[in-house]
């Protein structure tokens, strides 16, 4: 299995940004630390027979970042602090589910990184999605919403990235994640679906604006999930069993689980290729020293 994830990750990188271009040199770190922050993408949510809903896996985009690092001889020590259905709002206050008595992932992501200042490392932030979220249900698109929660995520996520920068040593990067849209698998369900799929496009478009604006002006590179995921590329190309669909509604069927038959499917999380191709996003921005 680590063979066959090396593999497929050697085939989906065209270029490995992190540590440099060729194997580990003498200066550059061969450990450190892999904080992996943000809603349930970030610890590897799949549907399963018995959760249809999703239930944490071990085959997330941080375990495939981790397994690659360590074939090519970079140890990377996992912490796993994401909470399904975070938003910036509950990564900053509570109310999440995860962080009982007052606690947050926020504050638990400041005193891990408070514990490992001299340390080597890599943050990643997953946030965004959940602020929208709640705008896109029952195939309507409240865009009075929408501007609402990109209004919030506007002042809260540079809250929170200025506070997790303002503790590290000069040995970590961070590295934001940008957002895919599952809902382009609407457009499979007629008309009705294929106007909300246009609908949820064009927020994700606007969240991943406002992700890019707010990462760039804090110093964060961030990775183009959307891209990778080939999210606006309407090109017609055949999926099976379903004819000639655009490459961003394929692409959506192969790398989640959103067109697959109860009880696995219609769930919007990732499936093993779509993490796989999540680490390649965040890899391809991945800079030395870390």
């Amino acid at each position: 299995m680590a063979a066959m994830l090396v593999a497929l990750l050697a085939a989906v990188f065209p270029v490995f940004g992190l540590i440099n271009a060729g194997v580990a040199g003498a200066d550059t770190p061969t450990t450190g630390f892999y904080l992996d922050l943000g809603a349930s993408a970030s610890v590897g949510i799949q549907p399963t027979i018995s959760d249809p809903r999703g239930q944490l896996t071990a085959n997330g985009y941080s375990n495939d970042l981790v397994a690659y690092e360590t074939a090519r001889g970079v140890t990377l020590h996992l912490t796993e602090l994401g909470c399904p259905g975070e938003s910036t709002e509950t990564m900053m206050n509570g109310g999440d589910g995860c962080y009982p008595y007052h606690d947050t992932q926020f504050a638990e992501a400041l005193t891990f990184l408070h514990s490992h200042q001299t340390a080597a490392g890599i943050v990643t932030i997953d946030l965004g999605f959940n602020n929208v979220r709640r705008s896109l249900a029952n195939q309507m698109a409240n865009q009075t919403c929408v501007k609402y929660q990109i209004g919030e995520l506007r002042q809260q996520l540079p809250t929170i990235l200025e506070g997790l920068k303002n503790v590290p040593g000069p040995n970590v990067m961070f590295v934001g994640l940008g957002h895919y849209d599952p809902f382009l698998a609407d457009a499979l369900l007629g008309p009705a679906g294929a106007q909300f799929a246009a609908a949820s496009a064009a927020t994700i478009n606007r969240l991943n604006a406002a992700l890019q604006s707010i990462y760039t002006d804090a110093g964060v590179p961030m990775a183009t999930v959307g891209a990778a995921f080939k999210s606006r590329d309407v090109a017609q190309v055949l999926l099976t069993g379903e004819g000639m669909v655009p490459e961003n509604v394929a692409q959506t069927c192969v790398l989640t689980w959103m067109c697959q038959a109860a009880p696995y499917g219609p769930n919007l999380h990732p499936n093993d290729q779509g993490y796989a191709t999540i680490a390649a996003a965040i890899e391809s921005v991945l800079k030395a020293p870390w």
